[in-house]
């Protein structure tokens, strides 16, 4: 699972704070017990002492240290009593002085050998969504609150279908696609004239696959480019690239608002062909056409997104000037 820096680096951060706050409220703890029953501080001095000569009898290379372990352990046992008992008269909770770590599993390090441990996974999930909801527009982007009344059922001859009706196929698709998502599946590509929802169902795709556990990074083009541009004359380190690179869908909002220059033409390039190369997913929403596409970035491209992705189309009126007579009810999308 291949999550942005940015989440990584917060939930690595939490997880730390998370061992921190339990060593400082065992040590609180501790302190506590000892203040209340000064007996226990001997007796845990007297443990780790016992402990310490128990591990140097069993390596002892020479003699029968059976008679020596057998009394030492004893001992331990005599003192674990003794201390049980005093944290019972001082009516200290259960677990009062547990110290062990916050995951038993990778003893609170994130990982198990090279492996994300499954308690810095969930960190990362919970920093991933909390990301993308600073992120998207609205913070309503989920499928249900995605309004296909307000698309038109006037038929469209040319096209044999109305606007609702194609936006249900697509609203059923993207809910598909985002459910059962894996890396690696097909990119997207959101095409249709301004207002017509692409960046709020873009939204709601991005929410169900990060809800998933997967990585999302999601930026507009014209940040997107803005930072390429600033990493190509080294006014920022290439590593401010590496979420659009590694993670496992991008989605690039906007595309063909920004301004057309040729550094964003080598930029969209580089970025589109290295992530099909690599096989990530990239899902992108813009307002041009098919031959919009070609005039403003070139054939090279406009040929990679229309022939790589799947081209999802938008029909419609403008949702924007649609809410203004929709009623009490508020349309957002």
């Amino acid at each position: 699972m291949a999550y942005t820096n940015t989440v990584l680096n917060r939930a690595r951060a939490r997880l730390s704070q998370e061992n921190e706050r339990k060593r400082a409220e065992y040590e609180d703890h501790l302190a506590r017990a000892y203040a209340l029953q000064p007996r226990l501080r001997e007796l845990d001095r007297s443990l780790r002492s016992t402990s310490a000569k128990l591990a140097a009898l069993i390596f002892q290379p020479e003699g029968d240290p059976r008679a020596a372990l057998a009394r030492l352990r004893a001992e331990n046992e005599a003192l674990q009593s003794e201390r049980q008992w005093l944290l019972d008269e001082a009516e200290l909770p259960d677990g009062y002085l547990d110290d062990s770590p916050v995951c038993t599993l990778c003893g609170g390090t994130g990982y198990t050998g090279s492996r994300m441990c499954e308690c810095l996974c969930e960190i990362c999930r919970q920093e991933q969504k909390r990301e993308l909801s600073a992120l998207l527009p609205t913070g309503r982007e989920r499928f249900e609150n995605f309004l296909l009344e307000v698309y038109p059922e006037r038929f469209y001859p040319e096209l044999g279908t109305s606007a609702r009706t194609l936006m249900q196929k697509n609203l059923n698709f993207c809910k598909k696609y985002a459910q059962e998502y894996r890396p690696g599946a097909q990119s997207l590509l959101f095409s249709g004239a301004t207002g017509l929802g692409k960046t709020f169902l873009s939204g709601c795709v991005a929410r169900q696959v990060a809800e998933g556990g997967h990585s999302v990074a999601y930026v507009t083009a014209g940040k997107l480019f803005a930072d390429w541009e600033a990493v190509k004359f080294e006014r920022a380190e290439a590593d401010s690239l590496r979420d659009y690179r590694d993670c496992d869908l991008l989605i690039i909002d906007d595309l063909g608002t920004e301004m057309a220059t040729q550094l964003v033409r080598a930029a969209l390039y580089e970025i589109v062909n290295a992530r099909l190369l690599a096989q990530k997913t990239t899902l992108i929403s813009t307002n041009l056409n098919e031959h919009d596409l070609e005039d403003r970035y070139g054939g090279q491209i406009a040929s990679r997104l229309l022939g790589s992705y799947r081209v999802i189309y938008f029909l419609g009126d403008d949702i924007r000037r649609r809410k203004q007579t929709a009623g009490s009810r508020t349309v957002r999308q």
